[in-house]
């Protein structure tokens, strides 16, 4: 029985993609494909592609890869190209003749523009740009929507505070990534929850921090942080009976001048914990320990029960009305919503919120599924395509355009995203580049080398931080 690795990357690719090198036309020596995401309700945060490069294609192929990967493809049924991936090694030392270009890394376009390229250096390999397409493609669109996902959210916050604030200093915590736990795996933790970081700083998923440090150059700065917080575990063994003693122990442990946490109340009863115990047994306490409490709701309607929280508080705490007209809690209490959150959910929340009155600046949110797990390839219609091939030392364009879908019609030829003189980003062909026209494709890996290697901090100052 054979033992299997993971990051055999000759594995690391649909079963179908074995076959795939006999298949293309006698004479083939160039394919070039892309990367779009073709339609969805999000503007594109490009990201991820140099954590790919990192972790999988910076280490060589070797004869024990190609070995363990023959006794897995035979066995399982299909042909394999031994002698090409051999030759790969011989010839290139395990590393892919490939370049890759792509957009910089924290780069917002519009859908349907080419945001990745790539091609073959050397004519042997035809068929290797196919060949990666399941890890290449995989790599890109998770983290990529992920963070288009957040920057969308995180615009939602901005207009919201914009409107109803008298600052929006604080946007970037404003979305904190409770994530981790609904993650499909430790490593869709660290894209995940690295992407968010793109545009917020609030995580409570450390595995971003060492993917940070990892991928992108955050090993001295600390991209995000957290506050202390209560689970139901913790308040819960107090027994109902001794809820207020809980949450007296919470500003024991954690009250402080500038300091921040967050307690869950809604274990038993949130009404009751708001009108009785944090704005009755405990309400001196509160406002004079000197640091923010943050009450958290965690069941029921996310936007009824946000809104009646803030109006209970308003009655217990009062509320001073700020340059906009909108209410705003006394600064030693907040709430933060992190139950149910979804874009439109988010978006509903705030809306509710404003119009009884309150300004945004009362409420952060937590995103846990929403953020990392409910979305999935098709939610932006990630794809890569073959779209133009050199054969025999001519290129043709090439590209599927079926009578059945025509959103699923592909770009023809090689590519490139020029910026037009009002700002406007367009995908063209390569050989209609002008000396005007600049390409913002630029390359990021070549024969195994990675060439531009950037720090988070640089990626989020281009994602608009």
């Amino acid at each position: 029985m054979y033992t299997s690795n993971l990051n055999n990357l000759i594995l690391n690719s649909d079963s179908y993609k074995t076959s795939h090198w006999v298949q293309y036309p006698s004479g083939s020596e160039y394919l070039s494909s892309y990367i779009e995401a073709r339609k969805g309700d999000y503007d594109v945060v490009f990201f991820g592609l140099q954590a790919f490069i990192k972790e999988y294609l910076s280490t060589p192929i070797t004869h024990q890869d190609i070995d363990e990967a023959e006794m897995v493809i035979q066995a399982h049924g299909l042909t394999f190209n031994r002698a090409g991936w051999e030759r790969l090694v011989d010839k290139h030392g395990g590393y892919l003749p490939l370049r890759i270009e792509a957009i910089p890394e924290g780069s917002i376009v519009p859908v349907s523009n080419v945001v990745c390229q790539i091609i073959n250096t050397d004519p042997e390999f035809y068929w290797l740009p196919s060949y990666i397409e399941t890890a290449l493609l995989r790599a890109i669109w998770y983290p990529s929507t992920v963070a288009s996902v957040s920057h969308y959210c995180k615009n939602i916050i901005r207009q919201a505070l914009e409107k109803s604030a008298d600052n929006t200093e604080s946007l970037t915590f404003r979305l904190h990534d409770f994530g981790s736990r609904g993650a499909s795996s430790q490593e869709s933790v660290a894209l995940g929850s690295l992407a968010h970081l793109v545009n917020f700083a609030g995580t409570d998923s450390m595995t971003a921090l060492v993917a940070a440090s990892r991928w992108y150059q955050m090993d001295k700065d600390m991209p995000a942080f957290s506050i202390p917080a209560a689970e139901h575990s913790t308040m819960t063994a107090w027994g109902r009976d001794g809820e207020t003693a809980g949450f007296a122990n919470m500003i024991e442990q954690f009250g402080g001048a500038g300091k921040s946490f967050s307690v869950v109340s809604d274990s038993y009863d949130l009404w009751n914990a708001i009108d009785n115990i944090w704005g009755g047994s405990l309400k001196d306490d509160v406002k004079n320990m000197g640091g923010t409490l943050v009450i958290r709701p965690d069941s029921g309607d996310p936007a009824k029960v946000v809104r009646e929280a803030l109006e209970r508080l308003a009655v217990k705490f009062g509320t001073t009305v700020n340059s906009k007209g909108y209410k705003v809690l006394p600064d030693y209490v907040r709430v933060i919503q992190g139950d149910g959150i979804s874009p439109q959910g988010l978006s509903k929340i705030i809306d509710v919120v404003m119009k009884a009155g309150f300004s945004a600046d009362n409420v952060t949110f937590g995103m846990g599924g929403g953020l990392l797990q409910q979305v999935n390839r098709d939610t932006m219609s990630w794809a890569m395509k073959a779209s133009a091939i050199s054969i025999n030392g001519i290129w043709k364009d090439i590209y599927k355009d079926p009578i059945t879908s025509r959103s699923k019609r592909s770009k023809k030829g090689r590519l490139a995203l020029i910026k037009h003189s009002n700002g406007q980003l367009k995908t063209i062909k390569a050989d209609e580049l002008t000396a005007e026209s600049d390409n913002l494709l630029r390359n990021v890996y070549v024969d195994g080398k990675l060439l531009i290697d950037e720090s988070l901090t640089i990626i989020r100052e281009r994602a608009g931080w």
